[in-house]
């Protein structure tokens, strides 16, 4: 599904000006239809799965207890 800066920036989101500079540097891929670019979206389903896998990693390691009995030599 192709969609426009707009609605890319809002699902993503990231500002509308920062989609234009990333599709000028060849960082998202985009179609220019003579007068708005237009971004297939797909490319954007492995940058959402990668998001949530990060996610769920954080809240895993928040919720980690630390050990009570740390084993720490103290040299002084």
């Amino acid at each position: 599904m192709y969609k426009s800066v707009e609605q890319t920036a809002r699902d993503i989101g990231m500002p509308e000006h920062q989609i234009l500079q990333y599709i000028y540097a060849g960082r998202i891929k985009a179609i220019h239809d003579g007068e708005d670019f237009l971004i297939n979206s797909a490319q954007f389903d492995t940058y959402h799965e990668q998001l949530e896998r990060i996610k769920e990693e954080i809240e895993i390691w928040k919720n980690t207890p630390v050990p009570e009995d740390i084993d720490v030599k103290d040299e002084d």
